[in-house]
């Protein structure tokens, strides 16, 4: 292999560790917390997942925004409150986290595990 080679497979593995190394002020949590702060009226909940996945199967905190329709919808959600993503997995709520950080949520807590990890 040539230089130009290990030079992109550096940049690719680069991209994927950023993409899964969580984002520096997002808070995480599991499940089981999840289930005590429901009630909390002074967080907002977000699921991330599709309108399919969420129609299949949901936690009635949450309201839907795909992560694809997020960025345009943040101007909806409240910037002095903390907001609490979800997906299936995790993965693309920790991504939905960054985009929330990056649009100046201060406090944003991603759910580890996300649907799979909730019953």
């Amino acid at each position: 292999m040539n230089w130009i080679q290990y030079v992109i497979i550096a940049i690719i593995l680069i991209y994927f560790i950023r993409t899964i190394m969580p984002a520096k002020g997002i808070q995480h949590i599991d499940a089981a917390t999840l289930k005590t702060q429901l009630k909390d009226r002074k967080k907002q909940f977000v699921d991330v997942r599709t309108p399919g996945e969420y129609n299949t199967r949901h936690i009635k905190e949450f309201r839907n925004i795909p992560l694809h329709e997020l960025g345009g919808k943040a101007s909806e959600l409240k910037k002095d409150e903390e907001i609490v993503v979800i997906c299936q997995s995790g993965m693309r709520s920790q991504k939905a986290a960054k985009l929330l950080k990056k649009k100046g949520f201060e406090k944003v807590t991603n759910v580890r595990g996300g649907m799979s990890a909730w019953r």
